[in-house]
């Protein structure tokens, strides 16, 4: 589709979107020209070479969104920089270029360039499937949980990295990139790792002194510029400062001094803070929109050439800012380009009350660490644009005049309306309550989730302008309600609500002993109950987020605070949103207790016993109040009642029944909000092309002989 003649185009700009012109204007990097100031700088995306039409596909969509630069994620340069199991791009030679193509052109066909993150990622490589020696500026250690070292690289070696970064680079010309990158970021590539005094303490010239630690990167930077500058601009991805405080680089010292050495050579800074936890950091921990400014700001002021700075942006009245203030060229963006890839025609075209805000939750980093296709919470096609051929702002049209019905307005809820809503359907959705939104709402009240509350105040914003939706509020629904209205199809996303047994993985039978104490689930702390400065016990079964939070939120307020999870860590899921680390060092600078391995076997007057799962182990632990973070109990008893067989007399009009989101099996809020997502899509669809999208994958293919 070609974005210029797309139906969400506005004809004329309003006042308010004239005050963005300066966000439209076109900018040159070296010897191309992005159309606008809008950039999405290079991010994992979990399909990389493995799925190479479900990335330009992905890619491609952000380009008719308005994004003028579309970049991959890391490309591997050599087989010695081998990331897998984790899907990223690979450029190893030219076998690689017809699928690297395939994103060049998808992305040109919308009008914007295409640009290429080239990466030999140096220890941070554990090349399992190459299985050959990671590199390093010494002997190291892998900074990954497989116990292997690095080998330090002689000469030879340095020299073989050069010469494989520009046949990479030259490889990229020829698949047709843009913007070809050198990247020293996220403490992830070597050119980084030759820069920072602890893993470079070498005694040759490439060593010692911040001149000749950045000889290397000096070096790609030249030969890069020297061997495809003519055609394609040279772009340097920079973290200038570690947040680690003297204990890494900071701005103020290094990271400052290494631009001003370097100022002159790329075509384009596009700088960062390190590490990969740090540049994404979650609403949880403190993110709010322009957080890196400050560390970036100074880059703009010591080169002449564009810079790229990123910081979660989706206030166009911030980005304007920052532009008119000289503090960046180019308002970049990863999070917020996958939540709404069409953030800057939204902006153009003065729709900006409809952007999709980022929320901050790092499902999209979940799916990059698991290995798995890309997710968001707040954009449910991000990674379904090829499989299923969804797309963020389009959907077919309504099959027939049938009315619909949507219990419960949770995000599965609000999701399944919204699309049943844009199809064209006459849509009621009944919520119970005098609140929308369901457990995105609740939980957006527990400490640090704030930022939650967009999945559905967006949502609730495009369906109050819809005269084809009708919302109810303090609507509890019975059997014989919803057979009287005129709906001939039910969604049900009535949620979920956790147990108070103590079931959960661990623990497949009840708690013994709960009925001498007092019991509270999440539900009651998100409904406000305060369990007082008492002695409070947190038993996190399920091993998500929730243990966590409300260990944390407790911990800040009172004074005696266990939590006991199953697990070896606290929160271990946040490992896969980079946050585990946060999360226990926060716990226990609030003096809260923790205990791993431990399950709680019993309960009773003023304790609980645990039981360690590896020794059998038994102790006592002090507690009045015990909160079970176990597992949840779909809400069905209103579906199970109206597929009874009593009713079907009396239903008939109603021919299609579903349960979606937690109602269907209890997720994240992510999975619910695809839930819903994915029956407003299927509705009335064709069975046999909806199985056709479920199996639908990218198999190799191999010759007949």
């Amino acid at each position: 589709m070609n974005v210029n003649n797309h139906p969400l185009k506005a004809t004329q700009l309003s006042s308010q979107a004239d005050a963005y012109d300066i966000l439209f204007e076109p900018v040159e990097i070296g010897p191309v020209t992005a159309r606008n100031r809008f950039y999405q700088v290079p991010h994992a995306c979990g399909m990389g070479h493995l799925k190479p039409r479900a990335h330009a596909a992905m890619r491609a969509v952000k380009a008719q969104g308005g994004w003028a630069v579309v970049s991959t994620e890391e490309t591997e340069i050599h087989p010695s920089s081998d990331l897998s199991p984790f899907a990223e791009q690979r450029i190893w030679d030219d076998h690689d270029i017809p699928a690297l193509r395939l994103m060049v052109d998808a992305v040109h066909a919308q009008g914007a360039l295409a640009a290429i993150e080239l990466v030999h990622n140096g220890y941070h490589a554990t090349n399992h499937y190459s299985r050959i020696p990671p590199l390093a500026p010494g002997e190291m250690s892998l900074n990954t949980n497989y116990p292997r070292q690095a080998r330090a690289m002689d000469k030879q070696d340095i020299i073989g990295l050069r010469r494989w970064h520009m046949q990479a680079a030259k490889r990229a010309k020829k698949a047709g990139f843009d913007i070809v990158y050198v990247y020293a970021g996220h403490g992830m590539t070597l050119a980084q790792q030759f820069l920072i005094p602890r893993f470079n303490q070498r005694i040759d010239e490439y060593g010692g002194s911040l001149q000749n630690r950045s000889r290397l990167t000096r070096e790609l930077l030249e030969e890069t510029k020297d061997a495809i500058g003519d055609k394609c601009a040279i772009a340097f991805r920079f973290a200038v400062d570690e947040l680690m405080g003297e204990d890494g680089m900071q701005a103020v010292e290094e990271g400052h001094e290494i631009v001003s050495l370097l100022a002159e050579l790329p075509d384009l800074w596009d700088v960062n803070v390190s590490g990969w936890e740090n540049d994404s950091l979650t609403t949880r921990f403190g993110l709010e929109e322009g957080y890196q400014v400050s560390y970036t700001k100074h880059v703009k002021s010591i080169t002449s050439k564009p810079v790229v700075s990123v910081g979660c942006f989706s206030s166009p009245d911030k980005m304007a800012a920052l532009v008119k203030g000289k503090v960046t060229d180019f308002i970049g963006a990863a999070r917020p380009s996958i939540a709404d890839p069409y953030l800057p025609e939204k902006i153009r075209d003065d729709r900006v009350d409809e952007i999709r805000e980022c929320i901050g939750c790092n499902i999209c980093v979940s799916s990059e660490t698991l290995g798995i296709p890309i997710r968001c919470t707040q954009n449910p096609t991000m990674g379904e644009e090829w499989r299923r051929k969804w797309h963020p702002e389009i959907i077919r049209p309504r099959v027939s005049d049938r009315s619909t019905l949507v219990v419960g307005a949770g995000p599965a809820g609000l999701e399944c309306a919204l699309q049943l809503g844009r199809r064209g359907y006459h849509v009621m959705v009944a919520e119970a309550s005098d609140e929308i939104g369901g457990r995105a709402l609740h939980e957006s009240r527990l400490h640090g989730l704030s930022a939650w509350r967009r999945v559905c105040d967006n949502r609730l914003y495009e369906l109050n302008q819809k005269a084809n939706v009708d919302i109810f509020r303090l609507s509890q629904l019975t059997a014989n309600d919803i057979v009287d209205t005129d709906a001939s199809a039910v969604f049900f996303a009535t949620g979920a609500k956790w147990r108070r047994d103590g079931v959960g993985r661990s623990n497949r039978r009840e708690i013994p002993g709960l009925e001498n104490i007092i019991v509270h689930t999440p539900d009651d702390i998100m409904n406000g109950v305060n369990p007082g400065n008492l002695p409070v016990v947190i038993f996190d079964d399920e091993q998500g987020y929730m243990g966590g939070v409300i260990a944390e939120q407790f911990g800040a307020t009172f004074s005696d605070v266990t939590i006991i999870t199953s697990a070896s860590v606290v929160s271990p899921f946040t490992i896969q949103t980079l946050e585990q680390e946060r999360v226990q060092s926060s716990l226990i600078k609030k003096g809260v207790k923790i205990r791993t391995g431990e399950i709680v076997a019993r309960a009773q007057d003023d304790a609980v016993e645990t039981r360690c799962l590896f020794s059998g182990r038994r102790q006592l632990v002090a507690c009045k109040i015990l909160v079970l973070v176990t597992q949840r109990t779909s809400n069905n008893d209103l579906l199970s009642t109206i597929k009874e067989a009593d009713f079907s007399s009396l239903r008939q009009h109603i021919t299609h029944i579903e349960a979606i989101g937690d109602a269907l099996a209890p997720g994240l809020i992510a999975d619910a909000v695809f839930s819903g997502h994915l029956a407003a899509q299927n509705f009335e669809g064709d069975t046999r092309e909806i199985e056709q999208a479920l199996f639908r994958r990218e198999i190799p293919a191999i010759p007949a002989d």
